[in-house]
């Protein structure tokens, strides 16, 4: 991979590391799920995850393939597929100017933003290339595991372990509002994810 996909390439060894399986991640990861939140073709993302590069494809050819992508994988509430005119709907155009999109790949940004916030999709999900859009996806996967496998982390990076070690020159009064506020953290973290 270039140097512009050394963020990913880093991402990769650490979750190898964590999972046991460096340079065998398809097999331990849900390449499905990374595809369907990224646009990104399941075979490319098998091919990211085990350490190998994407097709090139240029900015028209991937806004084009998401688009495409999202009319396959995003289901309207009774499970049928979106028609172009409801897509165009969304985006706020036009049948004709999406079906004009999907020839050149280049959508407004307005209406691509409209299209991605109403699918709840990530900011950049037409344009990112395959290594960008699958180092965000990673980063939800790879703090998690984090978590697992040294569950204090966060709470050393948060300073609520230093100031718990200050314990033993606390009042009673302190503790408790000390042992409140990680509470409430735990609490709001919990409803967070």
């Amino acid at each position: 991979m270039s140097d512009a996909h050394a963020p990913l390439t880093g991402v990769l060894e650490r979750l190898g590391e964590l999972t046991g399986r460096p340079g065998r991640l398809p097999e331990v990861l849900d390449v499905a799920d990374l595809s369907y939140r990224t646009g990104i073709p399941v075979g490319v993302v098998a091919e990211l995850l085990a350490g190998g590069a994407a097709p090139e494809a240029g900015l028209a050819e991937r806004v084009r393939q998401r688009l495409d992508f999202i009319r396959e994988n995003r289901r309207r509430p009774d499970g049928k597929r979106y028609s172009l005119g409801e897509l165009a709907a969304i985006a706020g155009t036009s049948r004709q100017w999406l079906s004009e999109w999907r020839k050149s790949g280049l959508p407004s940004l307005e209406h691509t933003d409209r299209l991605r916030r109403f699918f709840g999709l990530p900011a950049g999900f037409f344009t990112a290339d395959e290594p960008e859009a699958l180092y965000e996806a990673l980063q939800p996967v790879l703090q998690g595991l984090e978590a697992q496998a040294d569950p204090l982390s966060r709470l050393r990076e948060s300073g609520l372990v230093r100031l718990a070690a200050r314990a033993p020159q606390m009042n009673p009064r302190q503790l408790a509002t000390l042992a409140d506020l990680a509470e409430m953290l735990i609490t709001a973290e919990g409803a967070v994810n």
